[in-house]
Order: structure tokens, then sequence, then C-alpha cells
């Protein structure tokens, strides 16, 4: 259906002084039944997790290569450099990599309907002199080369024409954030979804002030008269905005990284390093289908890894159960920290498994965590209210935002189970992805760091063996 619609834009587009169908771009997508995407790498757009290629900007393409029903094919880069060479040579069709669209790339390129928007801050680590204004700078501003933050800095430097900034050649946006963490680089200017993401790993990263706002974000296209790829994109983004698509995608990638908790986040890096070992091992063992890592993320929320922890409504443990629900899920002692890590794992799949199978993954996880605090039953009312209101009861995005209406009467005396603290299971749900993503990076990092030294080691042990001396001749 979506394929003949974007056939009829393609004659629309060709009617005119328009290119020969033949050598129109949808065309040649369609005959080659592929979409060609140079993208960025980087945890704004597209890296490789532990499941493999994912991130918003891999989502978005693929959804817009489902559309055409073709496949899609990626050509990932550090560099955008190499990327406009693609673009401009006509090897990637377009480019996605949560680029903003300067006034360079607007005199150079084609767009596509901004589908984001961010702010362009400056940023300095936690503890040094905050500048209030480009005045108070005392060092230079460092930023990646030819981005978008360059192209601010050049403008600004008309203005301002003491302000010192440079362009490094070879490191990217993220490597720059960590070396002014490391006190190597004293500024940068960086996105404002950019700094979230990288403040979950590094706390001390602190927003000086706002430099530009309301930046869009846009893909690149080659800057040319065929309209036919453009069309299609303004019916795509139109679609993708109506559908409710693009708003949901986006808060599963960036939605829980907004509230940032500096003093929350240095705590927890540092009981990464010192509580989480001695659990490590039964987090693991007792994950079960689940990342044992989500399960250590659900219990920090719980109890700050406190194997004695204890509420006042009488919930105990690193997994903070209940005496009716540690009994059901086989717990003797819920102070005994594998009991309590084995029971908590039991409950949190029965709460995936009383999740409807149509809703997918990882919504499916986001409702049976909010389970794990509210209950299901508090959670089903939520959907009801929801689908009540004309949202989609099977989505998180659309769900949170009516869980906090269980507090109200005139709202929870309508419901099956009544009153509950609905706002407190959203904050739980959004601080365990927070914990979990900060987990992964930590835990990524450390085994690299392993298979570094392992790698020492195995060199060393080889050059050992290659200067042992010959043993001595026997001359007899």
């Amino acid at each position: 259906m979506w394929k003949s619609q974007a056939w009829l834009l393609l004659l629309l587009c060709l009617a005119g002084c328009s290119p020969e169908p033949s050598q129109s771009q949808l065309y040649q997508i369609y005959q080659r039944d592929s979409l060609k995407v140079g993208i960025l790498h980087g945890p704004t757009s597209y890296y490789v997790g532990i499941d493999g290629p994912t991130g918003f900007e891999l989502e978005l393409s693929q959804a817009l290569a489902d559309k055409l029903g073709v496949k899609l094919e990626l050509f990932p880069s550090y560099q955008l450099d190499e990327l406009l060479q693609k673009l401009q040579s006509g090897q990637v069709d377009y480019i996605a990599g949560g680029l903003t669209l300067t006034e360079l790339r607007k005199g150079k390129y084609r767009s596509s309907p901004a589908y984001r928007w961010i702010n362009e801050v400056l940023v300095f680590k936690q503890g040094n002199t905050w500048p209030r204004s480009l005045d108070d700078l005392t060092d230079t501003v460092v930023v990646v080369k030819d981005s978008s933050h360059a192209e601010t800095l050049q403008q600004l430097n008309l203005d301002k024409p003491d302000l010192q900034w440079l362009q490094h050649p070879t490191l990217d946006a993220d490597e720059i954030l960590q070396q002014v963490v490391d006190g190597n680089i004293a500024y940068t200017l960086t996105d404002s979804n950019q700094l979230a993401l990288n403040r979950r790993f590094y706390p001390n990263l602190s927003i000086a002030f706002t430099v530009r706002d309301n930046l869009p974000v846009s893909w690149l296209l080659a800057d040319n008269s065929d309209d036919s790829l453009y069309a299609v994109l303004i019916e795509f983004f139109g679609a993708m905005y109506q559908g409710g698509e693009l708003i949901a995608l986006e808060d599963r990638y960036f939605g829980h990284v907004q509230l940032f908790d500096y003093v929350d986040t240095l705590v927890y890096i540092d009981a990464i390093e010192q509580q989480l070992p001695k659990f490590k091992a039964w987090f693991m063992q007792y994950a079960g289908e689940l990342d044992w890592r989500l399960l250590a993320a659900l219990s920090y929320q719980e109890s700050h890894w406190d194997p004695k922890a204890k509420s006042p409504t009488g919930v105990r443990g690193l997994m903070m159960l209940t005496l009716p629900t540690a009994q059901q899920m086989g717990v003797a002692s819920r102070l005994d920290p594998e009991q309590s890590i084995l029971g908590g794992s039991r409950y949190l799949h029965r709460m995936v498994t009383r999740i409807p199978e149509r809703i997918t993954m990882p919504d499916r996880l986001w409702f049976a965590l909010a389970s794990y605090n509210v209950g299901w039953g508090h959670v089903e009312d939520a959907r009801i209210i929801t689908q009540r209101q004309g949202a989609d009861p099977d989505k998180w995005l659309d769900v949170k935002q009516r869980l906090p209406l269980l507090r109200q009467k005139n709202v929870y005396q309508t419901t099956k189970y009544g009153y509950a603290r609905g706002d407190e299971a959203v904050t739980y749900v959004e601080n365990i992805r927070r914990y979990y993503d900060t987990l992964l990076w930590v835990d990524e990092r450390q085994q690299a760091e392993q298979r570094l030294e392992l790698q020492k080691q195995r060199l060393t042990e080889q050059l050992s063996i290659e200067i042992l001396p010959e043993p001595p001749q026997d001359n007899n």
C-alpha cells in the first residue's frame, strides 16, 4: 500500500522538468531493492549494543526502509567527512547521524524535515570555576573538526575575536567529553542530548550555559533537482509524527536520561565498584532470560545493594520483597542476599509473563518493572484509563503519562484496584533504565580492560618463551 503511494509521489515529482524515471533516486532505490544510508557512529545515532547494532537513527532509517518495502543497507563511519563524500558521489541516499541543520549545511545539502530539536551547551568539569558567559572563559574551547559546533564558534568569533577555540582533528564528541572529565580539555561545545547520555557515565560534566537553543536535527541529502526521495521523506515524517511513532522512539532512547541527579550518579558509580562485586555472581546466576545487569539495576533501585535494607512497610532485603511474595517465591530468609536475588528474579519473570504477549520489548519490560513496584493490577488500571482516553494501552510512553492519575480520587474510584502512587512507579522505571545503561557501560569497559590485560599477559609470556637461552649442546 505505502509502496504504491510512494510510486504515485514519484510520478508527481517527475512531472515537468524533473529527471527521467530511470534516473530518479527513488526509482534506483526500488531497482536495487535497498535504501543506502550513511550513518554516524555514536550513542545518539548508531552503535553496537549487547544484542547487536542499535540506535535511534538506525531504527528510524529501518522504519523508512520498511515503509518502502526495501532492505536497509548501512554505511557506518566515525567521520562525517567520509559520509559527506559518499553522499556527494551517490554511494548513499542520505546521511543520518543526529546532525544539526546549520546555515552552512543548508547551503551545501538538502535536508529532511526536522525530527528532533536540541540545544548547544558549553560544558566544563564540575568543581572548576563556573563560566557564566563567553567572556568568563579562561582556556580553549575544543570541538570536533567540521562539526556544527565548529560552525557556531566560527560565527561567535566574529563578534568575539578573543575567543580561543580549536577543532580537534581525530577525537569524536564522546572522546572530547571524556577529555574534559580527565582535565585535559577545559571546555567543549556539545549537543544537549549528547551530554545527557554521557552524564550517566561522567556525572562531573556540567553545563556552563546554553549557547544556542531549539536547533533542528535532520537527515542530509545531496543538493540536486531530484525530489523523489525528498517527497517520500515529507510523507514519512508526517506519518511518524501523527502516529506517535517518532515520540515513542525518542522516549525509548532518550526519555529516561533527561532527569539528572549529580550526587546519585556519583554514589551509584562508586557502588558499582565497591558493593556490586559481592553480589555479581548471584545476579548472573539467577538472571534467567533477563540481562543480569538489569536485575542488578532493579536491586540497586530497591535497596542500593544493602542486603539488610528495610522499608517502613516491611519489605526487606536486596530485592525488597514483601513477606507474602518471598514465601510465594520460595525465599526462606529475605535477608539472605542469594535467596533475595533468586526470589526477586523469579518475581520479575512472573511479572513479565503476565504482560499480554502482543506487547513487545522493551515496552513489555518497562510494564513488568512498573508491576514489580506498584503491582500488575494498578498497571492494568492505568492501561484501561489510557484506552479510555484514546491512547495506546500497549505503549509504555502512553501509559506512564496516566499512571500518576491513580493518585486522583475522581480517577482511582472508577478503577478496579483503586488508589496507587503511580507517579512513583514511573520514576522507579526511569531510574532503573538509567542505572541499567550506566552499568552496561561500566561492565563493558571493565571487560575491555580485562581483555587488554589478558592480551598483554599472553604477549609477555610469548616474548619470554622466545628469548629463553638455548640449552647447552652435548659435545660428547
